[in-house]
């Protein structure tokens, strides 16, 4: 390929833009490929700052995206890192309901994950759950034991060689500043360089929406970040979580509450939360980007937002604010956890789309515009859907390109 020339463009370098470049060398490989990805290494955002799990698909209604990916991509990812020598740690999960109204969401659950062929899927009781999880408490849960952990940076890294060795220019510091021509003759500028494509696929995560008007598709929705904080548990009290605690979580909210995650490296995270980030990159709460925070409070889908998720955000933002309170949550799970065995963490940031009418948008949305297909949200469980969602557009794009 000539240093400036390709067929497709991925713009991205996340996990969704490595697998989706990774998937166009499988469908057809005959083709140009380049990947441009804005910072210095790639996985740096929404791959680089999450827990590491490997979703099993209980979540997700039957027949959408969101389902019918992540129980492919789950198979997929667990395939290949035991191809390229990627540690995966099967640790099991259980969904716990604490209160009585929980019970009839945690069925809906059960009856989601059995549709959606999770296997070994259980429901339990209390004595089942203290053996699986000495120190939770609950009234019922569910049991998922196929649920695992890996670290997102290593299986990118494998993507990443692999595409360099099927001759993909992977192309770091190259932010995207403008899109020029029409399709099939694309010209794509860039921080380091500018890039003539015949097309191109967006998977710019947090800046997905504003990769979509370069090009000239208006996205129909805006990206609002939402910060995820986490605490670890000291090494001395990590015997208190031997896998993953879940709660129940909100049907009305696209988050999964606070929660316990042992990671693939056999430490122990508390959280995330979910607040409003002032910025796309916001991962801590001073860091404030003005221009960014003023798209998302000029934005009507923002105030329909907040109308109708006030009581939710509230409750977040004490969580961020006091850390009494995000243990008091974590305590409705596991009742030993104290103050004193939290310490501070890391976080991310999730990149959460936002229709003009105030609904998050809960499934994977991925939409087609002359010369480009563009992923516009693809928060959790994407990460562990990545080679099947990779698929997906590959496959998506070849059709819309007329390949």
């Amino acid at each position: 390929m000539q240093n400036d020339r390709c067929d497709i463009a991925v713009i991205g370098g996340g996990i969704v833009g490595l697998a989706t470049a990774l998937a166009l060398t499988e469908e057809s490989p005959g083709l140009r490929l380049a990947l441009l990805e804005k910072e210095p290494r790639l996985a740096d955002h929404q791959t680089g700052h999450n827990s590491g799990v490997v979703h099993s698909g209980i979540y997700y209604a039957p027949g959408s995206r969101k389902a019918r990916l992540c129980v492919e991509g789950a198979r997929r990812l667990v395939e290949f890192c035991g191809e390229n020598g990627v540690t995966v740690r099967r640790t099991g999960k259980v969904i716990v309901a604490v209160t009585g109204e929980e019970l009839p969401r945690l069925d809906t659950l059960y009856e989601r994950g059995t549709a959606n062929g999770v296997a070994g899927l259980e429901r339990i009781g209390p004595e089942r759950l203290r053996e699986l999880e000495p120190y939770a408490r609950g009234l019922k849960a569910l049991h998922s034991p196929g649920t695992s952990t890996v670290d997102f940076r290593e299986v990118a890294a494998a993507m990443a060689k692999r595409l360099e060795q099927r001759g993909v220019a992977v192309k770091t510091d190259a932010r995207l500043t403008a899109v020029r021509g029409t399709p099939g003759e694309m010209e794509l500028s860039t921080s380091r360089e500018t890039v003539r494509a015949r097309w191109m696929v967006n998977c710019a995560g947090l800046y997905s929406d504003t990769v979509a008007l370069m090009a000239g598709a208006p996205p129909g929705c805006r990206i609002v970040p939402f910060r995820g904080e986490y605490y670890h548990l000291r090494p001395e009290r990590r015997d208190l979580v031997r896998g993953l605690i879940y709660p129940v979580p909100d049907p009305a909210f696209p988050f999964l509450g606070v929660h316990f995650t042992r990671t693939v490296r056999d430490e122990v995270e508390a959280g995330p939360n979910a607040v409003l980030a002032f910025a796309r990159e916001g991962y801590r709460f001073a860091r404030i980007h003005p221009a960014e925070l003023a798209s998302t409070l000029t934005y009507r889908g923002f105030w329909a937002m907040v109308r109708r998720h006030w009581g939710m955000g509230t409750r977040e933002m004490l969580r961020s604010l006091s850390k009494a309170a995000f243990t008091r949550a974590l305590q409705r799970l596991v009742p030993d956890i104290r103050s004193g065995d939290l310490e501070q963490g890391g976080s991310g940031v999730r990149a959460q789309a936002v229709d003009p009418d105030g609904s998050l948008v809960d499934d994977f949305r991925i939409v087609p515009s002359p010369g480009a297909i563009h992923v516009l949200n693809a928060p959790s469980p994407a990460a562990t859907a990545s080679l099947a969602i990779g698929r997906h557009v590959a496959r998506m794009a070849l059709e819309h390109f007329g390949k």
